[in-house]
């Protein structure tokens, strides 16, 4: 078992710097469509049913609104805030897409590996390959290997923790089980599983459930309540993840603002990257 058994409620207590309660972990994943490829999450299917066509322009562009227009509407609403955020990022959109990369690397935004593109690491004929492709990828358009890794669709085989920390990768976020930072069982090195989340997250929420916009709010605020609680005898890691073809239409923008707003409310609170989280845990103050 890659993560064994460890209860919170027995557990030695985690500090946060200034006994700050919450360390909320956001998450922005930036991802590459390919237009002559079956889309990986349609939303409008074909007329009388039928196989999805290739190209599938509707379900494509729906996507793509997300580069051209929903990426930039949350990058200015997180400036507004001053949170810096994690760019979970297919590494061919430093090609396709440079100044979505530009930009958050100029708002000192961490690049976590995503894949290459939005396909999942098991239908890769060479998986080692493949995550080294795209850490170069990555090291080669910001000057910097990435630190982090999320699967595309959080996918592994039973191998890809060990390739992950072989590689250089020093933690994941495909492991969704706990709200501390887990270190992971890997062959070779050290690989720290930090959270992330399936609950407040706006691609199951709306794209998987088809929930109401209000319920991002409500879900993401009393998730939110409960960690800042629990956080007063031991730090949770609260993650936020979100899409910018799902968050980032004009409708469910408000959605993200309300939610901050109420988290923005509260003392001790940080808003940190993942190697932030990473560096903070592994450090001997942390606990």
């Amino acid at each position: 078992m890659r993560a064994p058994y460890d209860p919170i409620a027995t557990r030695r207590p985690w500090t946060l710097p200034g006994g700050a309660r919450v360390a909320v972990f956001l998450v922005v994943n930036v991802e590459e469509w390919a237009f002559d490829e079956p889309i990986p999450r349609p939303v409008l299917p074909p007329p009388a049913g039928g196989a999805p066509p290739v190209p599938d322009v509707p379900n494509w562009a729906w996507h793509e609104y997300g580069m051209r227009v929903g990426f930039w509407r949350i990058k200015e609403l997180l400036d507004r805030y001053g949170v810096r955020a994690t760019l979970a990022l297919n590494a061919s959109v430093a090609r396709t897409y440079p100044p979505i990369v530009d930009a958050a690397r100029a708002g000192g935004w961490e690049i976590m590996a995503h894949g290459m593109i939005q396909r999942a690491l098991t239908r890769e004929p060479d998986e080692r390959r493949a995550i080294r492709a795209t850490i170069e990828a990555i090291r080669a358009a910001t000057g910097r290997a990435p630190r982090g890794w999320l699967g595309p669709g959080l996918v592994e085989s039973r191998e890809t923790p060990d390739v992950l920390a072989a590689e250089g990768i020093e933690y994941v976020c495909d492991w969704v089980i706990d709200d501390q930072p887990t270190e992971l069982q890997v062959a070779r090195g050290r690989l720290l599983a930090v959270p992330y989340t399936l609950e407040v997250n706006d691609s199951p929420l709306f794209a998987v459930q088809h929930a109401p916009g209000e319920e991002f709010v409500r879900r993401a605020t009393a998730h939110f309540d409960t960690l800042y609680a629990e956080g007063a005898t031991s730090a949770r890691v609260m993650p936020i993840a979100l899409h910018p073809y799902l968050i980032g239409v004009p409708h469910r923008i408000g959605l993200l603002d309300a939610a901050l707003g109420h988290i923005r409310r509260h003392d001790g609170v940080l808003f940190w990257t993942g190697e932030q989280i990473l560096d903070w845990y592994r450090s001997p103050t942390a606990r």
